[in-house]
């Protein structure tokens, strides 16, 4: 698996996230299944496959999770300075139509999360902001069509 970018911040939650499902959600499965055994004749008992089932999700979850971590490449963006956007950066950018700032900072990939302000280092505004400066223009490609947005702040913490 190639180097997956992320920040401290992002690796401590999927650690986090691993931790509970090893210690509380794989032991309660595990019950959860032993208890519909008990209930009798497997072929018709609803209990015992949605435990399996959970177990199925939670055993790919743990795989996945071990994979990514493994393969994380931690990068702290309070190491960086400057104008210029790079990982980890907190962009503040204004739609030059409507004149609605946004906020983002860019993240890997599994910690994006869009309704906090966390995007993909993957995303077509964050791939467009990688490598601009404060004052430059950037034109996306959204499901709404081109829009341009003026970068206006870039903090790194």
């Amino acid at each position: 698996m190639d180097k997956v970018p992320m920040t401290k911040a992002g690796h401590e939650a999927l650690e986090k996230e691993l931790r509970r499902l090893v210690s509380e959600e794989r032991p309660s499965v595990i019950a959860a299944i032993a208890e519909a055994r008990a209930h009798g004749d497997l072929s018709e008992n609803a209990e015992y496959h949605a435990a399996k089932e959970r177990q199925s999700f939670i055993e790919g979850r743990i795989q996945e999770l071990q994979g990514v971590i493994s393969a994380a490449q931690i990068i702290d963006p309070s190491s960086f300075d400057g104008d210029t956007v790079k990982f980890g950066a907190r962009v503040l950018i204004v739609d030059e139509e409507t004149d609605a700032e946004i906020k983002y900072q860019i993240v890997g990939h599994y910690e994006a999360d869009a309704n906090n302000g966390r995007i993909s280092i993957n995303a077509p505004i964050a791939r467009a902001l990688i490598g601009k400066n404060v004052g430059d223009s950037v034109e996306v490609r959204t499901p709404q069509g081109l829009r341009s947005y003026e970068i206006i702040e870039v903090v790194y913490e």
